[in-house]
């Protein structure tokens, strides 16, 4: 969704219970790790590129590493 009046555009972050996210400071702080991952994976990918790594590889790669992430549920022993 896009605010009219500034062009940002607002992320729906649901909830387990598919409720959306409503407190203003866990919006303001999953925006600021949105916008935070989002230039770290953008520059780790263009370094890997201009180094002669395949687009197609780089891209396979990042979404593993996204879909190994531990779950912080997980109670660790």
């Amino acid at each position: 969704m896009i605010e009219a009046d500034t062009m940002t555009v607002l992320r729906i972050w649901p909830q387990e219970d598919g409720q959306p996210v409503t407190c203003q400071e866990k919006l303001r702080m999953l925006e600021e790790n949105w916008q935070e991952v989002q230039q770290v994976l953008a520059d780790a990918f263009e370094d890997a590129v201009l180094m002669g790594v395949s687009e197609q590889v780089m891209r396979e790669r990042l979404v593993e590493l996204v879909a190994s992430l531990p779950s912080p549920k997980m109670v660790r022993a």
